[in-house]
């Protein structure tokens, strides 16, 4: 009579430890890419930065430059939990004040001069540049969704999503302008600057075309 075959080894990771995971594994490359390149770092210096092997970076992302994509989905996801939580008939120029450019820099981890130099590298990484803009095309219909949900019509309805893709325009022209016109000097910028760009950002899309 034999013993009942039973599994052994580790115990398989929780959903939430992977998104862990993805996300060290992001915070790694960013800091990598910022240092020293997007060519010059390869997934074994990324996984030794994380304590894990290449293998297991290839396991989550299927290129070194998608491995950033966690945080800029991070960010897309705060910005979308805040416009479902915005009360209607405010404005959401308001929306975007310190607090909420606090919750972006903690969701994604970076320090703000790491952050912005990533979105610097967009201009002149093709890689990431996909990955960038990738993020902010799948982030439209969550804002459209969030939008309808607020003024309590249906996700398919015409008006939100015209808003969606005019605040999802915004908010990228609004950061990489931040970006690339604070350059180094970002260390020494603050939540309340981040959040006027994106208030002015936003403010220039409510005018509309004339």
């Amino acid at each position: 009579m034999t013993a009942p075959s039973g599994r052994t080894g580790r115990p398989p990771l929780t959903e939430a430890r992977k998104a862990e995971i993805r996300l060290e594994i992001a915070r790694a490359a960013v800091e990598l890419f910022v240092a020293q390149g997007v060519a010059a770092t390869t997934g074994e210096q990324i996984g030794q930065a994380v304590g894990v092997s290449a293998r297991t970076v290839w396991r989550y992302f299927p290129s070194k430059e998608s491995c950033v994509r966690p945080l800029f989905s991070a960010g897309i996801d705060v910005i979308a939990a805040r416009l479902r939580e915005w009360r209607p008939g405010h404005p959401l120029s308001e929306l975007f004040d310190p607090a909420l450019a606090t919750g972006l820099l903690a969701a994604t981890g970076p320090d703000g001069a790491t952050g912005t130099a990533l979105v610097r590298l967009t201009r002149t990484e093709p890689g990431l540049r996909a990955i960038w803009l990738q993020t902010y095309d799948e982030a439209e219909p969550a804002f459209a969704r969030a939008l309808a949900d607020r003024a309590g019509l249906p996700a398919d309805d015409l008006r939100p999503m015209i808003q969606a893709a005019m605040l999802n325009a915004a908010l990228r022209a609004a950061v990489e302008r931040f970006a690339w016109s604070v350059g180094e000097a970002v260390a020494g910028v603050g939540e309340a600057e981040v959040a006027e760009t994106l208030r002015s950002a936003l403010a220039i899309a409510a005018e509309g075309v004339s």
